[in-house]
C-alpha cells in the first residue's frame, strides 16, 4: 500500500526548529525576498517606486533617495505596525500551515507566548491573504458543486415531550448559513457563503466557464444550472457515484471544514464563516504541497496584500 503524502519526508521541508535556528536576520531576509521578489529582496519605495534607498540598520528601515519617504519591509502590508519579531512572525505562519485541519488561536497563543487577541487577529490576517487567490478565479473542465449548512445550533429541550424536530427548516435557527463549494476535478476550489443552496447560481454564472461540465446532487437549488451548462446529477439516496457522476471532491472539502469547526475551533461565528471557508479551500488546493512551500506561498501572499481595513486595530475598534 502506498504511503500517504503527509507521512512522507517530502511533506516536511520546514520546521519550527529550523525557523528558530535561522535567527532574526535570516527571517528578516525571507520577508524582504517575499516583499520584493523582482529585485531579489532589495527595497523598492512604495510611494514613488524608486529602487535606491538609504539603509537605516538600527531600526530595519529604509529612506528613499528620491522622495525621502521612510518605510520598512512590512509597510503597506497586512503586517504593518507589527510588534512581533520576524522570527516569531515566520514561526506563526509555519504553525498555521502545519495544521491540516486548521489551528486554534488559543493553541497558537500558547506556542508563541502571545495574547489570544494577537494570535486571533494574526490568523485572520493570514486568511485575508489567502482569500486574494479566489477573487477572480474561473473554473473549467469538470466542476463539482455542493452545499453544506453551518451554524444555527438549536439546543434541544430537557424533556422529550418538549423537543422539536430540528431537521425541519422552521425549527432551525435563523443564523444558519450555507457554504457552497465548487471544485475542479484534480484542480482548484472556490467557496461562497449564501443563505440557501439555490442562491449560489449567480456565483456559478460568474465563475464557471460555459464549456464546463457541472456535477451536482439532486437538490432542487441546482435545477437552474441545466439552462447554461452540461449538468449531470447524482441521486445520493441511491448511490454516491453513478456512471462517473459524483460530488466526492466537494464532500472531501466539507469533511475537512466540519472537522475544523467541531474539532479545532468548536464554534465559528457567522460573520467569519467566509474566512474559514476560504482557508479550508486553500488547504484543500495545497494538500499535496510540502509545508515549506505552503509557508513561502502564504508569506508571499501576505506581503502582497495591502493593509487590512477589517483587522488593523480590530481590538481597539
Amino acid at each position: 500500500m502506498a504511503q500517504h503524502f503527509l507521512l512522507s519526508a517530502k511533506a516536511r521541508t520546514l520546521s519550527l526548529a529550523k525557523v528558530y535556528r535561522m535567527g532574526e536576520d535570516a527571517a528578516y531576509g525571507v520577508f524582504c525576498d517575499m516583499r520584493w521578489p523582482e529585485t531579489d529582496g532589495e527595497p523598492v519605495c512604495p510611494k514613488c517606486g524608486c529602487c535606491d534607498a538609504y539603509h537605516i540598520k538600527t531600526r530595519r528601515k529604509f529612506k528613499c533617495v528620491a522622495c525621502y519617504h521612510q518605510y520598512s519591509v512590512t509597510s503597506g502590508t497586512i503586517f504593518a505596525s507589527r510588534k512581533l519579531s520576524f522570527t516569531d512572525l515566520l514561526a506563526a505562519i509555519v504553525i498555521f500551515v502545519n495544521g491540516a485541519k486548521g489551528i486554534s488561536a488559543l493553541q497558537a497563543s500558547r506556542d508563541l507566548d502571545v495574547q489570544y487577541k494577537t494570535a486571533f487577529v494574526l490568523f485572520h490576517k493570514l486568511r485575508e491573504a489567502m482569500a486574494r487567490e479566489f477573487g477572480e478565479r474561473k473554473l473549467n473542465g469538470v466542476v463539482e458543486i455542493d452545499g453544506g449548512y453551518f451554524g444555527g445550533y438549536v439546543k434541544p429541550e430537557n424533556r422529550k415531550e418538549d423537543r422539536k424536530d430540528r431537521r425541519l427548516s422552521y425549527n432551525r435557527s435563523g443564523k444558519r448559513q450555507c457554504v457552497v463549494i465548487m471544485r475542479e476535478r484534480k484542480g482548484r476550489s472556490l467557496p461562497f457563503v449564501v443563505a440557501n443552496e439555490g442562491d449560489a447560481v449567480p456565483y456559478v454564472r460568474d465563475h464557471v466557464g460555459t464549456l464546463a461540465t457541472i456535477c451536482a446532487d439532486e437538490g432542487t437549488g441546482w435545477d437552474a444550472l441545466h439552462a447554461g451548462w452540461d449538468t449531470k446529477r447524482v441521486n445520493h439516496s441511491v448511490a454516491f457515484k453513478d456512471k462517473g457522476v459524483c460530488t466526492n471532491q466537494a464532500e472531501s472539502y466539507f469533511s475537512r471544514l466540519r472537522r475544523m469547526e467541531t474539532g479545532t475551533h468548536h464554534h465559528i461565528a457567522g460573520a467569519y464563516l467566509n474566512a474559514y471557508a476560504n482557508e479550508c479551500a486553500w488547504r484543500e488546493d495545497m494538500r499535496r504541497v510540502d509545508n515549506g512551500s505552503q509557508a513561502m506561498t502564504l508569506t508571499g501572499a501576505a506581503m502582497a496584500t495591502g493593509n487590512s481595513r477589517q483587522w488593523a486595530g480590530y481590538w481597539q475598534r
